[in-house]
């Protein structure tokens, strides 16, 4: 496997789909802006798109790829009994989980925006949609199966570009059924399920090729079974964090006025980088550095270890600065439009800033928890997970009534801090990592050209001030220039200091 190529097929279809959907939350900013409607949708978009990225983005490959590639090693017809004993239970398991929340769907949404209770419209409106978007959360996550069997054969395309499916549904909902008003709530509601279901249909189709499925409902619980569903719980949690500190985030700050909306757009802006830097590397580890583990190749394992390392580093301390440096300039380029007016625009981006500083960290916990995982450990992180989670609650409940919902984001960001931070500490204490020297100088070099990308990219946002600013209407433009004008200084320093060399591309791991 070659890290940087499966990590680009990766990233390349994830960016494409984080445009996509950049493109459908400006359609939204505009059509909706930071009102009680856009409230309502964020909270039932919110719930189904969180599972989305808890089961997709990682977090069920941590449990299963390890589980598989040891299967896989014993023949095809033996992985294919243990995947097919997988999906069954999982799918009784979400179909149980999906009917009863719809049957107790007020009681559901009054726990994720408890903030919404004292509003009856409001309220209404947030239960009738996620009963309409809900479904898409059995939809995802049974996609999810099949895009976790293609990533533990090294297929990384069909599974990176499905959610590129969800993103032209809602733009093509959005652009046709814009004239709709506020029932277009309830058209963008019925593409989310309707988008699940795609999903699901398309990574079947390039899974069939590796595993034939199937469904047996009368099945025994295999002892295999039992543990691999002991890691998934574990794994879930641990490595989904990030999503899980944001719902916690969403149900707090449903308590104050359009502080949902402020969220949602900024975590859309950083999560791009997250989805390459943190994601796809952990994705793309996780089944060679599991089949290095059960082969105990100790020499291959570190070096992919520090490579991934590096890479995450690479990709995630430059945009850190970037978001940092720009967080006004980005919220009001790209959304600040029609309804989306100037106050939601300063409160979006100070929403950026903070979580911005924990970018690194975001993507960190992703590395080191796939380390974890590929040695079939998801305990050590769960348990460090569970911690971080109830530090992130006890600072924003503490600090909510004080400063409102920007504690949200810092509380984020500190709790993900104390998380990376720790999973590091027990990684070298368990001896499951150790830096190599030329990771050492390779860092070194990351943060150089890192600081010299954030006085460029500083330079250039003084410099397009006026052309910046909120009333202009082509600001995007220049913030697109800006930008590719910063990461071209980047990776020009990095060339030049050799942080980066083009024979990396071609190295296998």
């Amino acid at each position: 496997m070659n890290l940087l190529k499966s990590t680009g097929t990766f990233g390349f279809y994830t960016i494409i789909s984080r445009l996509l959907g950049y493109l459908r939350d400006i359609l939204i900013a505009i059509f909706l802006g930071t009102g009680f409607l856009a409230d309502a949708f964020f909270v039932a978009f919110r719930i189904p798109n969180t599972f989305r990225r808890l089961f997709s983005e990682g977090t069920f490959n941590a449990a299963f790829v390890p589980s598989y590639a040891s299967e896989m090693v014993r023949g095809k017809k033996e992985s294919n009994k243990f995947a097919n004993e997988i999906f069954n239970l999982l799918f009784l398991c979400l179909l149980l989980i999906t009917l009863i929340v719809q049957l107790f769907m007020p009681a559901f949404v009054s726990l994720i925006a408890p903030g919404f209770v004292g509003d009856t419209y409001k309220m209404e409106l947030a239960i009738i949609l996620t009963r309409i978007t809900f479904p898409f959360l059995l939809f995802i996550c049974l996609a999810s199966f099949f895009a976790a069997i293609l990533n533990s054969h090294n297929k990384f395309a069909a599974a990176s570009g499905a959610p590129i499916i969800l993103n032209i549904v809602l733009v093509l909902i959005l652009l046709l059924s814009s004239s709709l008003g506020d029932t277009l709530v309830y058209y963008l509601s019925y593409g989310v399920s309707l988008a699940g279901l795609l999903q699901l249909l398309f990574l079947y189709k390039f899974a069939r090729k590796h595993y034939l499925l199937r469904i047996n409902l009368k099945f025994k619980i295999t002892n295999k079974v039992r543990v691999f569903f002991k890691k998934l719980l574990p794994s879930i949690f641990s490595s989904g964090v990030t999503q899980i500190n944001i719902l916690v985030g969403t149900i707090i700050a449903s308590f104050q006025a359009s502080a949902v909306s402020y969220l949602y757009y900024a975590d859309r802006i950083y999560q791009i980088n997250l989805a390459i830097a943190g994601i796809a590397i952990g994705v793309v580890v996780l089944p060679q550095l599991s089949k290095h583990v059960q082969s105990k190749k100790k020499n291959k394992i570190l070096v992919i270890q520090n490579k991934a390392l590096e890479l995450s580093l690479f990709l995630s301390l430059p945009a850190s600065i970037a978001l940092i440096l720009g967080s006004e300039q980005i919220i009001s380029a790209l959304f600040g439009y029609g309804s989306f007016n100037e106050i939601s625009v300063l409160n979006s981006s100070r929403a950026l800033y903070y979580f911005a500083l924990g970018l690194p960290a975001f993507a960190l916990i992703k590395v080191f928890s796939s380390f974890f995982f590929a040695n079939h450990n998801t305990k050590t992180p769960f348990y460090i997970s569970l911690v971080s989670v109830i530090l992130n609650i006890l600072i924003s409940v503490y600090y909510f009534n004080e400063i409102g919902f920007i504690i949200i984001p810092i509380a984020t960001t500190i709790s993900s801090w104390f998380n990376g931070i720790i999973l590091f500490v027990l990684l070298k204490n368990k001896n499951l990592f150790s830096f190599n020297k030329i990771f050492l100088i390779k860092f070194f070099k990351i943060v150089i050209a890192s600081i010299f990308m954030g006085f460029v990219f500083k330079f250039l946002l003084h410099l397009f001030q006026n052309e910046l600013a909120f009333e202009q209407t082509f600001k995007s433009f220049y913030l697109i220039l800006s930008a590719l004008l910063g990461l071209a200084s980047y990776l020009i320093i990095c060339y030049f200091i050799k942080a980066f060399k083009i024979s990396d591309i071609q190295l296998k791991y």
